[in-house]
């Protein structure tokens, strides 16, 4: 089965180097050394045909606008070149320098226009300004302008208590993050405001799924005001999009067609974080799984996806 991956990083040495400290990575997980030929090793080890790559935490901004600026270009460029050589194997959404909104917008340009990527990277927050914020007004309106695919990514939280548990990032606080972010986007009104943008959640929205109905109780009792402009969550929830990387069991697809739907889910592996033998083993494991039906199956690997992508959909001849 046709099987495209949208959650599938690329980690080169200078992005390693500039953001993840050796004995300290970001989000407590250092994965194996990344390079062109391991991804397309493990692709055909998972039986994936297409990988649409991002970078991961933290993103590329550090604290220096050019510094940021500089390393979002030299990632893109990368990932360009990726497609490039192989646009029958890779896609790429592009790295943006936030919270530098000015760098963003034009690093958005160079990276669609010039570069011809398929959509963009968020992280749930930049140095703790997290999405929905005002700060972003600019680059959500040209998000929205361009009808772009937006891929968001957890990344660690500003709050330092949340660092004081003794326990990696990925384990809770990426999910809770995931849920802030979402939280805010909603709660600002910016999903109500930016319905061309299609939004691609990473493992399944954090604890989203689960929280639906709180969302529901919260939007019945009129808890936060604009309801009437920005509409229900459980409305919002399923014009999202929401990958399966680390979110692939029954219970957590059951909960996902009864909030979302599954045309609205699409495959990601999470490589090179997840260890190999999982991540080979987790698109199996939804080949497999009889909680899913013949055509949900077909859109989580491949439908949805390229309903998403047109680039890879007018590839799609040429995709095995």
């Amino acid at each position: 089965m046709l099987t495209i991956d949208l959650h599938h990083h690329i980690l080169p040495d200078f992005f390693w180097r500039e953001t993840n400290g050796g004995s300290g990575p970001v989000g407590g997980i250092a994965p194996p050394p990344w390079s062109p030929a391991g991804a397309l090793s493990f692709m055909d080890d998972a039986d994936i045909d297409v990988a649409v790559t991002s970078i991961s935490t933290p993103g590329v901004h550090m604290g220096d606008d050019g510094k940021a600026r500089a390393l979002a270009r030299r990632c893109n460029e990368l990932a360009a070149n990726l497609v490039r050589e192989r646009p029958d194997r890779f896609g790429a959404f592009a790295c943006l320098p936030l919270p530098d909104v000015d760098g963003s917008l034009d690093e958005l340009a160079y990276a669609l226009d010039v570069l011809e990527l398929d959509g963009v990277v968020l992280f749930s927050n930049a140095r703790g300004v997290y999405l929905g914020d005002e700060h972003y007004a600019p680059v959500f309106a040209e998000l929205e302008r361009r009808g772009t695919v937006v891929f968001v990514h957890p990344t660690m939280s500003p709050d330092p208590t949340a660092h004081q548990l003794g326990l990696p990032d990925s384990l809770l606080d990426f999910v809770v993050d995931t849920s802030r972010a979402i939280a805010r986007l909603h709660y600002s009104g910016t999903f109500a405001r930016t319905r061309n943008v299609q939004y691609v959640f990473s493992h399944a929205g954090g604890t989203i799924p689960y929280l639906a109905s709180r969302f529901a109780i919260v939007d019945e009792m009129k808890v936060i005001p604009g309801g009437d402009e920005r509409g229900s969550a459980a409305d919002t929830f399923r014009r999202l999009h929401w990958d399966t990387a680390l979110s692939w069991s029954d219970p957590v697809l059951r909960l996902l067609r009864s909030v979302v739907g599954m045309d609205r889910v699409v495959f990601g592996s999470d490589y090179p974080y997840l260890r190999r033998d999982l991540a080979v083993a987790c698109p199996q494991a939804l080949r497999d799984t009889a909680e899913l039906s013949a055509e949900e199956r077909e859109a989580i690997f491949h439908g949805t996806a390229l309903r998403l992508l047109p680039r890879i959909a007018g590839l799609r001849s040429r995709l095995r």
